[in-house]
């Protein structure tokens, strides 16, 4: 049987541009991961290792307007969303090589044998290694920063460990072009291109998580999706870490006195980031708390007119649109559920933006009214109206792991006076990032950030965003009573490279 083709689809038109490739057998993926897994040596070195991603970084900047071209006819993102993301991703890897420079993720702690402590301890000399190949997801809504060269493929690198990508259908003729940016910025550091592998095709990505020579994974995309995978992962006769992001509501709580304080403010700021991008990251804020009374009504008021002048947009692919009305069509047919701003069609390929409401207490009920606090991919929010604090803490005690929960609280409370502690108490639970008084989209890259979150958020407790994230893939080894002949460079007493580390109890910089 000859392999399906693989066509790079206008999301604007459902038209296809072209042919791409070809999805990979399973021959084709076993040749892929074993050609990464034998040249995992090339990324021993770590001067040449983040020399590698800067070059990457470099290549990429220099390919902008073809790849942002590419980009926004595959997803209909637009240029200037596109621009800024692939600077970002170009920033993440140049970050990425900092921290290889800097050496401090290995870790390094060495102890001297002390014979009078109890029980005795011998010579123990401990670092990281990197775990091996890395299978890594792409992702729909971010064609660059969580794609082929995004946070993902950044920090596996970073730690060591060759990729293999399965390209995300949406986008496979940019996945190509990303690709080859990356091999020619590892054949500019004699690395060979296979440390870098590309796929096409749902067969393709079973294949990969069973492989016997990968040893990790990271995902981006639905619950469904991502739960399949991390149950093959576990399944394997040797299971292994798979680090997914599936899904988040992302809910946001408004206090009664932030609402008489801001209504308005607030009210436009919920609008513009439920609407960013078309609805289509996956921290907008899906559930917000509202007040019941007059300054909860105004701002209903505010977003209700910042939604109705939001153009209606295009989703990343038809299916998704698909999905996106059918979700709106069973939220609204709720009874005591109400649209100010009705979300649904705007034409043949686009979407219109729009908003639910709903009684608080409805959402404490079981049955049917458990799908408002599910996630609904695109430009669409559930505002729950609640009438005094013990109502809307009964709402936040029903909700699954989320990346991030908000809460928009008074000046008063913000300085301490008040139950703004009580309320960040309650929230931090729910998530991997707690905002307060700002809007949750728009993921920093920064050393303190965390982008994860209790399940169904991620299937890990790890980051995917930052310098943290490479950590997903190294695992510690220690050295006991090992000659110094034979001991890594990294765990040499005079310390030869420069490294962090905590030397017999203390912590040297």
């Amino acid at each position: 049987m000859a392999a399906a083709p693989v066509w790079s689809v206008d999301p604007r038109t459902g038209k296809r541009r072209e042919q791409v490739a070809v999805e990979a057998t399973a021959e084709e993926v076993d040749t892929a991961v074993r050609a990464a897994h034998a040249v995992r040596g090339a990324l021993a070195d770590r001067a040449v290792r983040s020399a590698f991603l800067r070059s990457a970084a470099a290549g990429l900047d220099a390919a902008r307007d073809g790849l942002v071209e590419t980009a926004d006819a595959e997803t209909a993102l637009g240029p200037v969303r596109l621009t800024g993301e692939l600077a970002r991703t170009c920033y993440q890897l140049r970050a990425f090589a900092d921290i290889v420079d800097e050496g401090a993720f290995l870790d390094v702690v060495i102890d001297h044998p002390d014979a009078g402590a109890t029980p005795p301890v011998p010579d123990l000399r401990r670092h990281k290694v990197p775990l091996g190949v890395v299978a890594v997801y792409s992702a729909s809504n971010f064609p660059f920063a969580f794609s082929v060269a995004g946070g993902d493929t950044a920090s596996a690198l970073a730690a060591g460990c060759p990729v293999v990508v399965k390209a995300h259908p949406d986008h496979p003729a940019l996945s190509e072009l990303v690709a080859k940016v990356l091999r020619r910025a590892a054949a500019a550091h004699v690395i060979p291109a296979d440390v870098v592998g590309l796929v096409h095709g749902f067969e393709a990505g079973v294949e990969l998580i069973g492989h016997p020579l990968v040893a990790a994974a990271g995902f981006t995309g639905s619950v469904r999706g991502g739960r399949a995978l991390f149950d093959a992962a576990a399944a394997r006769p040797v299971p292994i870490p798979f680090h997914g992001e599936l899904g988040s509501l992302n809910p946001v709580l408004v206090t009664e006195a932030a609402a008489a304080e801001r209504a308005e403010e607030i009210g436009a700021g919920l609008a513009g980031s439920m609407t960013l991008g078309v609805g289509q990251f996956c921290v907008k804020p899906g559930l917000v708390l509202v007040p019941s009374g007059a300054g909860g009504d105004r701002l209903l008021k505010s977003l209700t007119d910042a939604v109705s002048d939001t153009d209606a947009g295009v989703l990343l692919d038809h299916r998704m649109r698909d999905d996106f009305l059918a979700g709106v069509r069973e939220r609204a047919a709720l009874a005591d559920v109400e649209s100010p701003v009705t979300p649904g069609a705007g034409g043949e390929h686009t979407v219109s933006a729009g908003f639910f409401t709903v009684p608080a207490d409805r959402l404490t009920e079981e049955g049917a009214y458990g799908v408002l606090l599910e996630e609904c991919f695109g430009p669409v929010t559930v505002v729950a109206r609640y009438t005094d604090e013990e109502q809307a803490t009964a709402v936040l005690s029903r909700l699954p792991g989320n990346l991030t929960a908000s809460v928009q609280l008074s000046s008063r409370e913000a300085a301490g006076q008040g139950r703004g502690a009580d309320l960040l108490a309650a929230l931090t639970p729910l998530a991997g990032r707690v905002v307060v008084n700002a809007w949750p989209t728009g993921v920093a890259v920064a050393p303190a950030q965390h982008h994860g979150g209790p399940y169904p958020a991620t299937t890990s407790t790890s980051t995917s965003v930052g310098g943290t994230a490479i950590e997903r893939w190294l695992r510690p080894v220690t050295y006991q009573n090992t000659p110094t002949a034979l001991l890594p460079r990294e765990l040499l007493d005079d310390n030869p490279l420069g490294l962090p580390r905590r030397f017999n109890g203390v912590l040297e910089r």
